[in-house]
């Protein structure tokens, strides 16, 4: 499995770098990598699906438990037959649908195989945090490909809102994920799954994840960035939203369903949302003429669909899941296609401008008559498997079954609505219709034709598609009489409420000139669409109202800032909590006393000097003066370290400093006096922490380890140890800063020698003019 989704990555970069040379032919290439992988799960099918699960490690810091494990059991095995199968397809039919594309063809096929590598990822992965990281992978490759060249306003505003959306609720997602994995004391999905958590915690996570994979399966209220993505090419609406990325929040929803589903909250938050989305995609496509967006927003209704079924968390539902899942995945990946075929070869996707394509182009009509009978729910394709046990599901008795049976049924008559609304506005010869079709050539019609087939097969099949669905819906429990798929199971409730579903899709169908009517007239109370642009205004406002008024452009107001809330935060804490001592000795030696009345007279020279120069100079003297007193004090490795800080403190600012002005623009008396007031809160602050500090004489527990691991690193002085062995990586940090400075300082003495000059330590405004007569720093005094 690691060889697989590395094989991803080789091949998305062998994608970028042949791409100007192969043109078209890298997409190609590019599908080698799902193709493999396809392949290697469809070998490994019988033995996963007779319980031998598959595992994988990548460790990379054991000692610290980060590792990324890989699972292939039933649900991982069909997620990934679909986004490596239909992905392997859909980049076969991308060499004709880019032939005559030039530009920005090594990006999209890159980015299209990284796409299909961070899916498999997703589903493969057995650690909540993996699997997290997949997720928003895949929301950047989504970003990536929506946008694609990012030339146009629609293009750009469409990635933005899709990244927005799924982002912001996959911040959601990772707290409930944390949640989760903190209430279960694992992060593993499969020992998550053995032992589910309970109680609140388990709860709220709950909640949160399902928001996470409500925005990324586009239900509502969050479904409107799916039909903005439709500006994105024909290959990639067929791949990430109908196949793949609408796929993962769906996944997310089967895969933890039989651990969660028994968490008060998510059967009744699946089942309204689920019904919900459905109803509102099934309506809203009967009111689209463009043929992307009717198949986009039949995908919101179908994920709906997916949801309540793969959330319910009975062996009947996820099996019906499980069969739409599949059913959904290759009749509506067959269907974009057949729009792209169409746009490419009659110059226009609006139902109202097409006609006798139908007479064009047989083959292309029976090809999406077949993906279309499987939408349809009718037999004997896999659709109809699906919808019968759909239906099955709902008709057994339980508390709230009969609510979500009359959704499901209302759902489906919508889409056998909208399905005859894409045949008829398709392929139906009118006479007002301006657009005619010309041949679709067989690049394009075999692989379009291979999914819609596939579609046929697994209905004609149920036996292997219920092999295939059962890897999931066995976790969950039976109930009563397991349920099998089957083409005939004798007239009963599902089959009459699917002949129901067509007869009333059809009148609905029939009667589309009164439905148009009745969408105008529709009041729009709750508009998703216009509620989010109304939140991203609202944000950007705030931002720009609170980088105004925090980003003043002036360092003294920074450090104002933040000196106040390091005084007040840990100050006042400092003085609940630990309080000062009271036996404080002045000093003990004279010698002391006198430094550190030094000290105290230079730190009011540096406050009371106008000369910034001048101010440094003595601001160095005091540090000095504090090395002193550590010198006094015994401590005459420290004062050593002090001297040297404080000498590169003094070389930075004094080459600094001859960039700016010499002196300083007074300020207002007001201003003054709120400087002065928080100078002094952080000199108290600092000498009450010293104080408590010094105090302190409680053994620390830090040093009782450093002593006693000592020996064992091999070092006799304790101090070389900790420096060298305990805390490496910080002493490493603070070389680099040494270095760092170093390099700095001795930038700024070469570019003086180069310049031919000694650096100027007097008056800046004084000296030779370079630039055209500018003098840098004098535009605008600093304040």
């Amino acid at each position: 499995m690691t060889v697989l989704l590395a094989l991803h990555v080789l091949a998305a970069a062998a994608c970028a770098a042949l791409a100007r040379r192969w043109g078209p032919k890298t997409l190609a290439l590019g599908a080698l990598a799902p193709a493999s992988a396809f392949v290697w799960l469809l070998a490994a099918a019988p033995g996963v699906l007779d319980g031998a699960e598959r595992h994988e490690s990548w460790t990379w810091a054991p000692a610290l438990g980060l590792e990324v494990p890989l699972r292939l059991d039933g649900l991982a095995l069909l997620l990934g037959l679909i986004v490596t199968g239909v992905g392997a397809v859909v980049l076969g039919y991308a060499v004709y649908y880019f032939a005559h594309r030039e530009h920005g063809l090594g990006r999209v096929s890159s980015v299209l195989v990284l796409f299909a590598g961070a899916m498999l990822a997703l589903v493969l992965a057995d650690h909540l945090l993996a699997l997290y990281v997949a997720w928003e992978l895949t929301t950047v490759c989504s970003f990536l490909l929506i946008g694609d060249a990012g030339r146009s306003r629609p293009e750009r505003t469409a990635a933005l809102r899709a990244l927005l959306v799924t982002t912001g609720a996959g911040f959601a997602l990772l707290l409930g994920l944390l949640l989760l994995g903190d209430a279960a004391g694992t992060y593993r999905i499969s020992e998550l799954l053995a032992r589910p958590p309970h109680g609140a915690q388990a709860t709220a996570a709950a909640v949160l994840v399902l928001v996470g994979a409500f925005a990324k399966s586009a239900q509502i209220p969050f479904h409107p960035w799916l039909p903005d993505a439709m500006v994105a090419p024909t290959p990639i609406s067929a791949y990430l939203h109908a196949a793949a990325m609408v796929k993962a929040g769906v996944y997310l929803v089967a895969r933890l369903s039989p651990a969660l589903a028994e968490i008060p909250p998510w059967q009744p938050l699946v089942w309204a949302v689920g019904v919900a989305t459905m109803l509102l995609g099934g309506w809203r496509a009967l009111a689209q003429t463009d043929l992307k967006r009717l198949l986009a927003f039949g995908t919101i209704a179908q994920l709906g669909f997916l949801v309540v079924l793969l959330g319910a968390g009975t062996r009947t539902a996820a099996l019906a899941g499980a069969t739409m899942l599949c059913a959904h995945a290759l009749f509506k990946s067959t269907l974009f296609l057949v729009v792209g075929i169409i746009d490419h070869e009659a110059g226009s996707r609006d139902l109202r401008e097409l006609g006798g394509v139908g007479r064009d182009s047989p083959a292309l009509a029976a090809v999406a008559a077949l993906a279309c009978l499987s939408m349809a729910g009718l037999p004997p394709t896999v659709g109809y498997l699906g919808k019968e046990a759909a239906f099955e599901a709902f008709v057994e008795p339980g508390p709230g079954h009969g609510w979500v049976l009359a959704g499901l049924v209302t759902g489906s008559a919508l889409t056998v609505a909208y399905t005859l609304r894409f045949l008829w506005g398709a392929f139906a010869d009118r006479a007002d219709a301006p657009h005619r079709m010309r041949h679709a050539p067989v690049s394009s019609l075999a692989p379009t034709a291979l999914l819609a087939v596939s579609g046929l097969a697994l209905g004609v099949v149920p036996a292997a598609t219920e092999a295939l669905a059962l890897g999931h819906a066995a976790s969950h429990p039976a109930g009563g009489e397991p349920y099998h798929l089957a083409l005939w199971h004798g007239v009963g409730p599902p089959l009459l409420l699917s002949l129901l579903t067509l007869v009333a899709g059809t009148v609905l169908h029939l009667a589309r000139g009164p439905l148009a009517a009745a969408h105008g007239r529709t009041p729009r109370l709750l508009d998703a669409q216009e509620t989010q642009n109304r939140l991203a205004v609202a944000t950007a406002a705030t931002a720009r109202a609170l980088t105004t008024h925090t980003q003043v452009g002036s360092l003294p107001t920074y450090l104002l800032v933040i000196l106040a809330v390091v005084t007040l935060g840990p100050g006042l804490l400092l003085a609940a909590e630990v309080g000062v001592p009271v036996d404080v000795r002045p000093w003990d030696t004279p010698v002391q006393a006198v430094v550190g009345a030094g000290v105290l007279a230079g730190t009011a020279g540096v406050v009371a000097l106008g000369d910034r120069l001048v101010g440094v100079v003595v601001l160095s003297a005091v540090g000095y003066l504090v090395a002193g007193l550590f010198a006094v004090h015994g401590a005459v490795d420290l004062a050593m370290a002090q001297v040297l800080v404080e000498t590169l403190t003094l070389l930075v600012f004094v080459f600094v400093l001859r960039r700016m002005p010499r002196g300083t623009r007074p300020s207002p008396t007001l201003l003054r006096a709120v400087r002065a007031v928080a100078a002094a809160l952080v000199g108290v602050f600092a000498a009450a922490v010293t104080l408590a500090v010094s105090a302190r004489h409680v053994p620390s527990r830090s040093a009782e380890g450093y002593f006693r691991e000592a020996p064992h690193a091999g070092g006799p002085n304790i101090i070389n140890v900790i420096l060298t062995e305990f805390r490496a990586l910080d002493t490493l940090g603070e070389i680099t800063v040494l270095a760092v400075a170093s390099t700095g300082v001795a930038s700024l003495v070469l570019a003086s020698s180069r310049m031919g000059s000694a650096p100027r330590f007097g008056r800046g405004r004084d000296g030779p003019r370079r630039n055209g007569g500018h003098r840098p720093g004098t535009a605008k005094e600093v304040r």
